[in-house]
């Protein structure tokens, strides 16, 4: 297979299911320990990670005129961070993967009040599709509303403004040192919630939280080679392949099923997502001439 979309295709496709997988591992670990540790070991563990680079480049490599946004971005990416992970341990699996990938349905918003860029109307159709799928999913008749859902979105619409930070500070930062700074501020942020709620982790639960780790390294570094290989609008709509792993692997891990206004507003949500990645790739590509 030569193709570089049917390979940035797979690629993406095993990044998902990586992601998943590692969101299996944040439920498995919740019950051992709280969500606070969690978060915290696994920045920690990033940021060892990432001392061999540091060593071997010096200070140049982590010297910044941005210092503010990294900040920025570490203090929202951790606290998306909170939200997101206990909505894995929480939700069905499904539900998890579905509220994480809501998260570009705020970007457009977000980069609009903050960075001034316009939404064009077909854009805007998807977002409005999106959140009625969203709101399909959360019940609406508003009686039997899942609080944890409400935070697995707080957690989609921080993680969206963490994402619109980057862009922020792209023009100058490279993606490594902004991982750095992301590792090693989030650690800190993280550290005092930790300490305040610690419970060791068992053998057990350092082998979790090492998978997890793997895992979600695993699924940045696949995702990243994607987009090497493919244009990122071509690759957007097999994204949406964690939700299918997700209801595969929660049924079959733990006999989990979706009602039917649930699955009926995945389709909408998935169906916004791909409608906004379609229109991003028209608006992309040159024009025909006439």
């Amino acid at each position: 297979m030569s193709d570089p979309l049917y390979r940035g295709a797979l690629y993406i496709l095993l990044s998902e299911l990586l992601l998943v997988l590692s969101g299996i591992s944040i439920r498995l670990l919740s019950a051992e320990l709280p969500n606070e540790v969690i978060v915290f070991s696994r920045n920690m563990v990033a940021l060892l990670l990432l001392l061999p680079w540091l060593l071997k480049g010096g200070r140049q490599r982590i010297r910044t005129q941005r210092l503010n946004f990294h900040l920025m971005r570490a203090a929202v990416g951790v606290c998306a961070m909170y939200c997101l992970y206990y909505s894995w341990a929480h939700l069905p699996l499904a539900e998890a993967a579905l509220f994480k990938q809501t998260a570009p349905f705020f970007i457009p918003l977000i980069a609009a009040i903050w960075l001034g860029e316009a939404i064009p109307w077909v854009a805007r159709g998807a977002i409005i599709l999106g959140f009625t799928g969203i709101a399909l999913i959360l019940n609406p008749n508003l009686e039997t509303i899942h609080p944890v859902a409400l935070i697995a979105l707080g957690g989609a619409f921080l993680s969206a403004l963490a994402k619109v930070t980057i862009r922020r500070m792209a023009d100058t930062e490279p993606s490594v040192r902004i991982v750095f700074y992301f590792a090693l501020f989030t650690s800190f942020f993280s550290a005092l919630p930790a300490a305040l709620n610690w419970i060791s982790p068992s053998l057990n639960g350092w082998s979790l939280i090492l998978l997890m780790s793997a895992l979600s390294t695993g699924a940045q570094l696949s995702l990243s080679h994607a987009y090497s290989l493919a244009p990122a609008g071509r690759l957007g709509p097999f994204t949406y392949s964690s939700i299918l792993f997700a209801t595969l692997l929660g049924w079959l891990i733990w006999g989990e099923s979706l009602s039917l206004i649930t699955l009926s507003g995945m389709i909408v949500v998935i169906a916004a997502g791909i409608l906004a990645v379609a229109d991003r790739l028209r608006r992309q590509s040159p024009r025909k001439r006439l």
